[in-house]
């Protein structure tokens, strides 16, 4: 009897482990390795009115899309191994693009944070007399 309990924990085991198409698999095990910041991300934060980038962050990154609070955390890793976190709001207008860019030749510490200065700075000078 214990050996037909064991062949059935086994067979049950088995078939749990084996649940999920590759692609879920492939998916899972490429997310975990960009969360151990094994991999070169690529975020790009885009204003969905006017079409305009926003401004992007490339490198060793983790991203969390946090929807009770509307807005992504990402922590990012530094050629000194060191963390940093930043917060980017998201809102019905704003949305954003991840892309991995490992193997693409750039630097796997560094990362960079590109603004989009015409989002920010919008001058327009009216005179009325």
């Amino acid at each position: 009897m214990k050996k037909v309990i064991k062949l059935i924990c086994i067979f049950a085991l088995a078939a749990m482990s084996g649940c999920g198409t590759e692609a879920s698999k492939v998916s899972h095990n490429l997310s975990q390795q960009a969360d151990n910041f094994n991999d070169i991300r690529q975020l790009t934060v885009i204003n969905c009115i006017t079409g305009d980038t926003l401004f992007q962050m490339t490198g060793k990154m983790s991203i969390n899309a946090d929807a009770s609070d509307n807005q992504l955390e990402v922590i990012v890793e530094d050629e000194e191994g060191e963390y940093k976190k930043h917060f980017i709001g998201l809102s019905d207008n704003v949305t954003y693009v991840v892309e991995d860019v490992t193997g693409k030749g750039v630097n796997k510490y560094k990362y960079t944070l590109n603004f989009n200065p015409k989002m920010w700075i919008p001058i327009n000078v009216d005179c009325i007399d």
